[in-house]
């Protein structure tokens, strides 16, 4: 019923914990591909131990290629109709794969093409506070109108957690290879062909969170590659809302020099930024760097019917804020704004 899909490079010290996890799984019906990317460590000895163990444990042995390369290559090797992730440093809590399962194979589900899941975080909230918050705020998206609406704030899933249906991999393709997060990039893409996401409510995974993560220490998951792979993706969307068509112009919520730069990704994808908008009155002006872009108040932005917003302020609360103030002018999320950051 579900292969679970798990790249792994040198995680000797992790990896044990992570297949027996998938050992332990109520659901029966299940075969786990472990792809070694070049491991140079003890990781191929722990899969060999666990393949005697278990026959449901295959695995493929790569030189070393990258996640992309690793992904791709498991889910060529699955046999399932359900695929679902793991990675070496993770946990599945034993409902994991027959809840997700469930949830896919209900008839009143058959519209949603991948299940995530709550789930617990596996680090430190005093000293990883930041990447803690994160959790919560994921945890929080379970339906797929919120997944949708906050698609472009952040990478709305912890990627181990996903399940998803093979036949979206055949139809849109799997995972693509470049300068920005894979797992983020194939959630967008599918949004944008109309896949609808879900989560179930319950954690199931925990979500370690060490030193070493790829999301910590490779330069594809830095802050500007997020913005850089969202903005193709958003300017879609404003032509979706027929933005372009010059009913509407768009404006940028926040005239900051980190939200100009964040915004300014929109430019190469044919997005004109009529002004921005600041809750600090001492920062409206007619014209931001001489180029007639103006900064205004929010009291003084158009009305919906001639602007679609973009929020772009990232500080701890803005989102609320800008949302709050947003919907009390008569802005509808989704149809006359956005949150981006």
């Amino acid at each position: 019923m579900v292969s679970v899909v798990l790249p792994v490079h040198d995680g000797a010290a992790t990896l044990g914990r992570a297949i027996a996890s998938v050992a332990a799984q109520t659901l029966n019906d299940w075969e786990l591909v472990v792809v070694d990317d070049g491991s140079t460590d003890e990781t191929p000895g722990i899969v060999a131990h666990w393949q005697r163990k278990d026959p449901r444990i295959r695995s493929c042995r790569l030189p070393r290629q990258g996640i992309v390369a690793a992904l791709n290559a498991g889910l060529a090797a699955a046999r399932a109709p359900l695929l679902a992730r793991l990675d070496a440093d993770d946990v599945s809590h034993p409902e994991r794969l027959a809840e997700q399962a469930a949830f896919l194979n209900a008839p009143e589900n058959a519209a949603i093409g991948l299940a995530g899941c709550q789930v617990e975080f596996g680090g430190d909230r005093r000293t990883a506070a930041g990447y803690a918050l994160h959790v919560d705020w994921t945890n929080a998206l379970v339906t797929p109108e919120a997944i949708a609406l906050n698609r472009f704030v952040e990478s709305p899933f912890a990627h181990p957690s996903v399940m998803f249906r093979r036949e979206l991999v055949e139809r849109l393709g799997g995972y693509r290879d470049g300068d920005f997060p894979e797992d983020y990039e194939l959630w967008l893409r599918w949004l944008d062909a109309g896949v609808r996401m879900a989560k179930v409510p319950r954690a199931l995974l925990t979500w370690h969170d060490p030193p070493g993560r790829l999301s910590r220490t490779a330069a594809r998951y830095a802050p500007d590659a997020f913005f850089r792979l969202k903005a193709p993706w958003i300017a879609r969307e404003l032509r979706r809302n027929e933005v372009s068509r010059g009913a509407r112009s768009v404006w940028i919520w926040g005239a900051g020099r980190p939200t100009r730069k964040r915004a300014a990704h929109l430019g190469a994808h044919g997005v004109t930024i009529a002004g921005y908008i600041d809750v600090d009155a001492k920062k409206a002006t007619p014209a931001l760097g001489g180029r007639g872009v103006p900064v205004v108040t929010p009291e003084n932005l158009p009305a919906p019917e001639h602007a679609f917003v973009l929020g772009y302020v990232s500080a701890r609360g803005a989102r609320d804020l800008i949302r709050a103030a947003l919907l009390a002018r008569g802005y509808r999320e989704g149809g006359d704004f956005l949150l981006c950051a």
